[in-house]
């Protein structure tokens, strides 16, 4: 007979008041997305130094192609890893997925040829890949519900920082005054892979979460965990923790196990509205970021003259309008309801980038003006994309949680991402202003299409906790809805 066993755990953690240690964790959870931006910047940054004859002596084409290999590689380690992260759980993967991203960074900066250089990227996005299901989870899951939504954008907006970062990097490493030509685009990818040494140290900090091990059946070490935590917050605070609301304790099975069948069960026959709404955020955007991310540099360098030591300077701009979107429009997310903000925030990142890509096409826009241009945009997009990454982890149940951020990640992705950076490297090739429009009025046009299906399938979960959202697979069942 199956044990049947109640749990008050996630109210609990919903009623805690913000403390340092959940500071902790969006500092050692969320620096995945500063590494993630790092990644990105260094080799968009990077890319003419390493596309010249004392790098590596790629075409625009192998550029983009190895922006697709990074990405392909995020796909594949997102369906691996985060299947793994819902059967073994949060803390064993984010420890070795950080680890996977440390060794293929450093070997990046030893690549002797093209093939090298995209297998090495192709295993660099396997480790960020997998980080995506297991800290997006977690976050999730330990974050009090009144802040999940502004938490959980500005973590995800923090991909911006390491974008940041990776843009001044790259102004020192490029700068021939300091470091040999050809060596530092190698020095970059080494030095950013030794800064995994820090998250790994940082994370023997995290718990595991609580939500996962009871529903795994796991009482006692749930218990055990959220009491600690109780105490380090109640210490932090210096005063009592307010009284755990009087919601129903949740019912749980003991002995749940979840197989793939289960899963697609979840995803089309009792959930298929979300699994449509995921698919659709998240590729669009992934076009959007990926194709032009990859290839900014490019457009800079062979449109505008832009010297490859220069980069830097133009990204940083781009950066800070990234991560301002999230900072700053997060927490309506949180108020207005998600539904109205990633509307909104899709809608018009999509309309100002058909309109931008006509003035690009029109020769109508210096260096500094797109850069203004794209700043604006991604104002608006970074906060958009970061409620999808909100949106495909609070709309399913907490027992496949990791899994189903990784798929819509990798679906979403493979549709969306790994052929636009490959489809920018080609278009910028044509030479042709005219035929980077088309590239542009997709990119728009898919956001503006994302952002009328959220009018009609978005969930409003805002300040409800993941329960409620989303009941448990492991709910008895005469509580099971």
């Amino acid at each position: 007979m199956t044990a049947v066993f109640t749990t008050n755990i996630p109210a609990r953690l919903d009623r805690l008041p913000w403390s340092r240690f959940h500071w902790l964790v969006v500092f050692a959870l969320g620096v995945t997305w500063i590494l993630d931006g790092l990644e990105v910047t260094l080799v968009g940054s990077l890319s003419p130094a390493i596309a010249s004859p004392q790098g590596l002596g790629f075409t625009a084409s192998q550029v983009g192609l190895t922006g697709s290999a990074y990405i392909l590689g995020a796909v594949l380690g997102a369906l691996i890893f985060g299947r793994l992260t819902d059967t073994f759980g949060r803390r064993k993967l984010f420890t070795i997925t950080v680890g996977v991203y440390l060794v293929a960074t450093i070997a990046t900066g030893f690549s002797w040829d093209f093939w090298s250089f995209m297998v090495f990227r192709f295993i660099t996005g396997m480790g960020i890949g997998g980080e995506y299901g297991a800290v997006n989870s977690a976050i999730q899951e330990l974050i009090p519900a009144r802040r999940r939504g502004f938490t959980d954008l500005v973590i995800n907006g923090s991909f911006w920082i390491g974008a940041a970062l990776g843009a001044v990097g790259s102004i020192i490493v490029l700068d021939p005054n300091l470091v040999p030509q050809e060596w530092g685009w190698r020095a970059a990818f080494v030095i950013g892979g030794l800064l995994a040494l820090i998250i790994i140290w940082v994370r023997r900090y995290i718990p595991e979460s609580p939500r996962w091990l009871m529903t795994h059946g796991r009482v006692d070490e749930a218990e055990t965990i959220i009491a600690q935590i109780e105490a380090r917050v109640a210490e932090d605070s210096g005063r009592p923790l307010p009284p755990v609301p009087d919601a129903p304790h949740l019912r749980l099975k003991s002995d749940h196990r979840t197989s793939w069948l289960d899963i697609g069960r979840m995803l089309f026959h009792r959930y298929p509205k979300r699994t449509a709404l995921g698919v659709v955020l998240m590729a669009t955007q992934a076009f959007c970021y990926n194709a032009i991310f990859f290839t900014y540099a490019l457009i800079l360098t062979r449109f505008y003259g832009i010297a490859p030591a220069s980069i830097g300077w133009f990204m940083l701009p781009f950066a800070a309008g990234n991560f301002m979107g999230p900072l700053l429009l997060g927490h309506l997310f949180d108020t207005l309801g998600r539904k109205v903000m990633i509307t909104a925030t899709y809608g018009l990142a999509g309309v100002l980038m058909c309109i931008t890509g006509w003035m690009f096409a029109q020769g109508m826009l210096s260096a500094v003006q797109q850069t203004a241009a794209w700043t604006v945009i991604f104002f608006f997009a970074s906060a958009g994309a970061s409620a999808a990454y909100l949106t495909v982890g609070e709309s399913f149940p907490l027992e496949v949680r990791a899994v189903t951020i990784s798929l819509f990640y990798a679906f979403g992705t493979l549709l969306g991402g790994v052929g636009g950076p490959a489809l920018f490297g080609a278009l910028i090739d044509s030479g042709e202003r005219h035929q980077i429009l088309w590239g542009y009025l997709l990119g728009g046009g898919l956001m503006i299409f994302a952002a009328i299906v959220e009018v009609f399938l978005g969930v409003n979960a805002e300040r409800k906790s993941l329960e409620e959202v989303a009941p448990p697979l492991s709910m008895a069942l005469d509580d099971a809805p």
